[in-house]
């Protein structure tokens, strides 16, 4: 396996092959080896691994993006509310191990702002590495769950980002976020940090006419948007986060398989950032299981039959140290 690994991930940061030999044999070998020796092991694959996401996240001036970007992957990547003048910012970067996250200026301050971002985007979502790939893996557009005009995302979703993704949509990704606040707060229970019944059915009935419309105006047929809550915290009220780890799991679905065990590095560790969703599925049970897949792919592909069957050998070990991630 390490032989393998030091011959097949040349990319990146050199480290020693004894050491890499050594972790996989307490990995793969030793039956009383901890979550955390797979850890540090998936750590020295991604460091030698040239395999790195690109996410683009856009959306129209309050939706949220900042916020949502900080809930997925760490308080500190996008600071909230501190923003250089839209008149002069082009798209931000943040730079994460095999990560990197394009946020897009905020559509809908004016006219002449929105056709500068856009002709920034459509250069981004139609870049490629230097590989000649697409670089944008997944562009995720945020709504703004509390207002009723989505005129701005409509524009930006229909007439930018659709037609600049040719027959690559399955790259686009939409959400609704500020759910709790879709019937202006109405219909929210606090307690149990969820939707009622009433508020449910609204958020339902709205992300299936976001669905519907773009359809209707595109004719590409994307898969039904996610509502959640990024949450916020201030002096006066906090809201914790709703359906984050939904989110995550849809992300993470739409990122090409092979790359989608870079997560771990990632993701955000505070553990209550994902408690809360809906009941329709246990998204951190398939996100343990896609990241799982995805380390397993990687690690088998042209992989000698014996070093494969070791490796698979350790996939419940690997689920058991994702389990601590959420």
């Amino acid at each position: 396996i390490a032989n393998f690994i030091l011959k097949n991930f040349k990319q990146g940061e050199n480290m020693s092959s004894n050491e890499l030999e050594n972790k996989a044999q307490e990995i793969f070998s030793n039956q009383n080896s901890s979550s955390n020796d797979m850890k540090e092991f998936i750590e020295m694959i991604l460091k030698r691994q040239n395999q790195k996401i690109n996410i683009m996240v856009t959306g129209a001036t309050g939706c949220g993006k900042s916020s949502t970007i900080n809930a997925l992957f760490g308080s500190e990547v996008a600071k909230v509310g501190v923003t250089p003048n839209p008149e002069t910012m082009d798209i931000r970067q943040y730079i994460l191990p095999n990560l990197t996250i394009w946020d897009s200026p905020g559509l809908g301050d004016s006219k002449e702002k929105d056709i500068k971002h856009a002709k920034n985007i459509i250069e981004k979502l139609v870049q490629k590495d230097e590989k000649g790939d697409l670089l944008i893996d997944l562009v995720l557009v945020i709504l703004d769950g509390g207002s009723r005009d989505l005129g701005t995302s409509y524009e930006l979703i229909n007439k930018v980002i659709i037609p600049s993704l040719g027959d690559e949509t399955n790259r686009l990704l939409v959400a609704i976020n500020q759910c709790d606040m879709a019937m202006k707060g109405r219909g929210w229970n606090s307690e149990a940090n969820k939707p009622e019944p009433e508020l449910e059915k609204f958020l339902n009935e709205k992300a299936m006419s976001v669905k519907q419309r773009i359809e209707e105006a595109t004719g590409v047929r994307i898969i039904e948007p996610v509502f959640y809550s990024a949450g916020y915290k201030d002096k006066e009220q906090e809201q914790k986060p709703y359906n984050m780890a939904k989110l995550l799991s849809y992300i993470i679905d739409h990122t090409p398989s092979q790359k989608r065990f870079a997560y771990t590095n990632n993701i955000n560790r505070d553990k209550s950032v994902w408690g809360s969703n809906d009941d329709l599925k246990d998204y951190s049970k398939s996100m343990i299981e896609q990241i799982a897949d995805s380390v397993v792919e990687v690690l088998t592909s042209n992989m000698p039959e014996p070093a494969k069957k070791l490796v698979k050998g350790g996939y419940n070990k690997l689920k058991t140290w994702l389990k601590e991630l959420f």
